[in-house]
């Protein structure tokens, strides 16, 4: 048969959490449906071992970097459109079926689910924080942030080779305007977004740094205005305490990100969706 979308999972010590991914991605389909290729990135664990099933092409570098094991998938793929797909994040087979057929629309060039978030586990500061976080990028959420786009032919020679970016998505999402991206809402991705308010600063100080290494390379950024807070506490949408743990977790931010200066790197994310071996706070 032949496959009638390829994905590419870049994996970097995802031991824990791999297979129960793909288990979820390959669930009724059919033989050959789905070109599965899962990059083992600069592994220390058994992730390689986790993700050997039929059906899935499993590829080791020692070289680190998500855009190099990304850009390693991508070669290796069969057909298009092309999902990308983070390997602690879940989807299943439907939503995949229904972004490869957003994708094969009149003008559309990129697409990406609908994210749930799973917030099991997840602390009482943090949960205020994420509810305001993801009501202020509600509006303009596109691409980036949950976890899974997809690309078309076209779309992939538009975004393709991938540059040595951390944020992957954020690079992707720049490449595209208006109607030529497209969130589909009958596709759904599962994110499990930080646990603790420690492993949220940690996410956070990365995509800071991802942002500005991308306004670089010149992908405007879409910074969020006081004013939306504003609007979200004037319509009830979230609460004053809310409002406070948002603004006091995002001083911590801009903080840690002076501090770290420049420095920048990729890695598996094990406090903030996945594991945390931190009590939740």
């Amino acid at each position: 048969m032949k496959p009638v979308v390829s994905v590419v999972i870049p994996a970097h010590n995802e031991e824990p959490v791999v297979a129960e991914g793909l288990d979820l991605l390959l669930a009724g389909t059919a033989p050959g449906e789905f070109d599965v290729v899962v990059v083992a990135n600069a592994c220390t664990d058994r992730t390689a071992r986790a993700a050997a099933r039929p059906g899935v092409r499993v590829l080791e570098t020692a070289t680190p970097g998500k855009a190099h094991a990304l850009r390693l998938g991508d070669a290796a793929c069969a057909t298009f459109p092309r999902v990308y797909l983070d390997a602690d994040v879940r989807i299943d087979a439907g939503s995949v079926r229904a972004l490869a057929a957003a994708a094969a629309r009149p003008g559309v060039l990129a697409c990406a689910p609908a994210p749930e978030w799973d917030l099991t586990g997840t602390g009482p500061v943090v949960r205020r924080v994420h509810r305001v976080h993801d009501r202020l990028i509600a509006p303009a959420r596109a691409l980036a942030g949950v976890g899974v786009y997809v690309l078309n032919e076209r779309g992939h020679a538009r975004a393709f080779p991938l540059p040595d970016v951390i944020s992957d998505d954020g690079w992707v999402d720049g490449c595209f305007t208006g109607d030529e991206r497209v969130v589909v809402a009958r596709a759904r991705s599962v994110v499990r977004p930080a646990r603790t308010v420690r492993a949220h600063l940690r996410r956070r100080v990365r995509v800071r740094q991802g942002n500005r290494q991308l306004a670089g390379l010149g992908v405007p950024d879409r910074p969020l205005r006081p004013r939306a807070l504003g609007a979200l506490l004037a319509s009830r949408t979230v609460g004053p305490l809310d409002a406070a743990c948002y603004l006091a977790v995002l001083a911590l931010d801009r903080l840690l990100t002076r501090l770290r200066g420049g420095r920048t790197s990729w890695g598996t994310d094990a406090g903030s969706r996945h594991r945390d071996p931190t009590a939740a706070s």
